[in-house]
């Protein structure tokens, strides 16, 4: 029998579970058995769960339905548990190193064998931004006696005061009792009353355990809606329980305390606020201890009012007459006065049903996933009417029959503000209003190998160049959907861009090109960038470095060509910081960068080249050579900060040096057996739903308003047939 069975649900958190699985199996004490629970097999928290199984046999998941709520998904655990004492840990949540030496240490030393049922633990209160974290139990736990004691001896501590996650139950204690966590909303408030009322000894450990993450949004028990009322059935349950206690008083007051202050907040009931308070103030005379005093002051008065179901009385205590208003929606502020003006007036004007608004590389043109899925919406939905925002420099590069505005114009204000759909891969200007009833869509423009979003903040020279992380999460608040191309991108956009959007796992709509082209189409491009016949192209594409100032190709291409092999020709393509790659364009060098689309450049390239650019994951969709050039990659993954080490999954051979590069490809290596095999896998991963038919998915389920199940599927990748290649390279 393990010392502690330890139960992590999962739902909702992939993107941080590995790193609270890891801060598990990092802990000095090892005897413990480690259990996820997982929504089910195949679900990404799923996958977490089984490769860390795969590595430690202490590891062991199970899986509960998301229906079935937070208390099923523990309970779940609890059933699997085998340990002597049981502890809870969120999914995105930490235990603080050596937390279980010193869980063990104090368990022993009060006599855990059969003295103590719930061992009460401090905690940290850790913000999203990783702020200065509090210990809010600390001061609760200080006022406890020295060792293990009788809950009576300190009626102030109880399970209410707590979060489960904040105690080591001993799992005899649980079973004996049958203790489970109640059903529904406040699940934790009703298993910390029924776990109060049935401990006879407890202890407590002066010292932080778990590692709580404040999320962004906040809890979901704050957020209005008719859940609220399923409070009183946990209050309800646990009073009816703590009927003989002598810790009913306690709980009483720390219950209706909660109660209360729901009950104050008129705004989370969005109905029935009238009947909530009926209702409190039932329980409250039916459950009220004999000899209760109420406590003094406006908390007292408004116990009184509650007992005496005064409900006008109540709501004018506390100011709840005042009608609720939204706050005014906030006015940009264009440059020009007049501009301000007509656009504030837009914004009273009804939003326009049929509407769309796109933006691509905060106006560079028209390009990337926005421009797939305008294609796409011409074909689906005729009926949207769909604007294209672009620079002035980027006008005429806009194709014919695309309606467009340019950035700043009247026409760019009234369009954004009347808007249904805004469609961006970056993000819309910052005086851009989010209207009610607008559907914002994030296309992304890349899988995140680098540090993205608020992951940035402890990169200093990323951050600096990041301004106001305030204001980049005012904008992600804007996003009513952000679509993801792989399970990797849906849980690190989680952690990077923190927000109430829906992630849709469609794919990346500027990828279904390299399903859908021909062979025709391949050749033209090639011709168009003026690719000889009969040469291997190669596409070579830096990424931009935070800790350098201008473009730099890193690499003499010259004499890669000469020594790479008569055949070879480089495609050269800058990051989109830059307007050019400044190559002399020769015979055996294409300067490619100023080319209006990615993937046309891709399709006519027979392999890539890059170093830790993320078109290496776009790339892979064509299932043809890659090879990673990676001279500088320590300095890369400490300056800007990577999500998983590239030269452990790379997607084809990895080259540090100018001679390692043109060798592969002088030996024919670059596009080998082994090759290939490191493609397969990288593709499995990171190609997972790009299969063709992103830009329908998007159209289907955002601007027709089809039901999830109802958009198409996505492609076994074993079913997909790239675009072909101009040489065969891909064996």
């Amino acid at each position: 029998m393990p010392r502690f069975s330890i139960i992590v649900p999962s739902h909702g958190v992939a993107g941080r579970l590995s790193q609270a699985l890891d801060s598990v199996l990092a802990q000095s004490y090892g005897d413990f058995e480690l259990i996820p629970v997982c929504d089910a097999p195949g679900s990404p928290a799923d996958d977490v769960a089984s490769a860390h199984a795969g590595r430690d046999s202490r590891v062991a998941p199970v899986h509960s339905p998301p229906s079935a709520g937070l208390s099923e998904a523990r309970n779940t655990g609890l059933r699997a548990a085998t340990g002597a004492h049981v502890l809870f840990l969120d999914g995105d949540d930490t235990l603080a190193p050596g937390a279980l030496a010193a869980l063990d240490a104090r368990l022993t030393e009060t006599g855990d064998a059969t003295d103590v049922d719930v061992l009460y633990f401090e905690h940290e209160r850790t913000p999203w931004w990783e702020g200065e974290p509090t210990n809010p139990a600390a001061p609760l736990l200080a006022k406890t006696p020295a060792g293990a004691f009788s809950p009576s001896q300190a009626p102030q501590l109880t399970g209410v005061q707590l979060p489960a996650w904040s105690a080591a139950y001993r799992r005899a204690f649980l079973t004996d009792h049958q203790l489970t966590f109640p059903e529904g909303p406040f699940t934790d408030l009703g298993w910390g009353g029924l776990v109060t009322v049935a401990a006879e000894r407890i202890a407590v450990l002066r010292s932080v355990v778990v590692r709580h993450l404040l999320r962004r949004q906040g809890s979901r028990l704050n957020l209005p809606g008719a859940h609220h009322h399923q409070l009183l059935d946990q209050v309800d349950l646990v009073l009816t329980r703590a009927a003989k206690s002598e810790l009913s008083a306690a709980l009483f007051e720390q219950l209706f305390a909660v109660v209360l202050k729901t009950a104050s907040r008129p705004e989370r009931l969005t109905s029935g606020h009238r009947a909530f308070f009926r209702r409190a103030g039932r329980l409250y005379r039916a459950h009220r201890p004999a000899g209760f005093r109420a406590p003094g002051g406006s908390v007292g008065v408004q116990h009184r009012l509650l007992a005496s179901g005064a409900y006008s009385a109540f709501r004018a205590l506390r100011g709840a007459n005042r009608s609720a208003s939204e706050a005014a929606e906030r006015v940009p502020r264009p440059r020009m006065l007049r501009t301000r003006l007509r656009y504030a007036l837009d914004l009273r004007r009804p939003l326009d049903p049929n509407l769309a608004v796109y933006c691509a590389y905060w106006g560079r043109g028209y390009a990337c996933s926005p421009a797939a899925i305008h294609a796409k919406a011409a074909e689906l939905a005729p009926h949207i009417r769909s604007v294209f925002l672009v620079e002035p420099d980027a006008v005429d590069a806009v194709p014919k029959g695309v309606e467009h505005a340019v950035i700043g114009s009247r026409k760019y204000w009234q369009v954004l503000a009347r808007a249904k759909y805004l469609v961006n891969n970056a993000n819309f200007a910052e005086g851009v209003v989010k209207r009610r009833g607008s559907v914002h869509v994030q296309t992304q423009h890349g899988t995140p190998l680098k540090k993205m979003g608020v992951d940035q903040s402890t990169y200093p020279v990323v951050a600096a160049a990041t301004g106001s992380f305030a204001k980049l999460l005012g904008r992600v608040d804007r996003w009513d959907y952000n679509i993801s191309s792989n399970r990797h991108s849906t849980q690190m956009w989680e952690r990077a861009f923190p927000g109430s959007y829906e992630a849709l796992e469609y794919g990346y709509p500027r990828n279904d090109v390299y399903y859908s082209a021909t062979a025709d189409e391949v050749a033209r491009v090639r011709r168009e960038l003026g690719v000889p016949e009969d040469k291997t192209a190669v596409l070579y594409a830096p990424t931009h470095r935070d800790y350098q100032t201008g473009f730099d190709t890193g690499l003499d291409l010259e004499a890669f060509c000469a020594a790479a092999g008569e055949d070879v020709v480089v495609l050269l393509r800058a990051h989109y910081f830059y307007d050019q790659g400044r190559a002399k364009s020769s015979g055996r060098i294409i300067d490619v960068t100023g080319h209006r689309s990615s993937e046309d450049v891709c399709l006519a390239a027979d392999a890539l080249v890059t170093d830790y650019s993320s078109i290496m994951f776009d790339y892979a969709n064509l299932d043809r050579p890659i090879v990673v050039y990676a001279d500088d990659w320590y300095v890369y993954r400490e300056t800007r900060g990577v999500y998983f080490d590239l030269m452990e999954a790379p997607p084809g051979p990895v080259a540090r040096t100018p001679e390692e590069l043109a060798q592969v490809f002088r030996d024919g290596s670059y596009a080998g057996a082994e090759s290939k095999a490191l493609r397969a896998e990288f593709r499995s991963r990171f190609c997972e739903f790009d299969d063709g038919l992103a830009a329908e998915r998007v159209v289907r389920r955002v601007f027709l308003g089809e039901p999830p199940e109802a958009v198409p599927p996505v492609l076994p990748l074993a079913e997909r047939v790239p675009a072909p290649a101009a040489t065969l390279v891909r064996s």
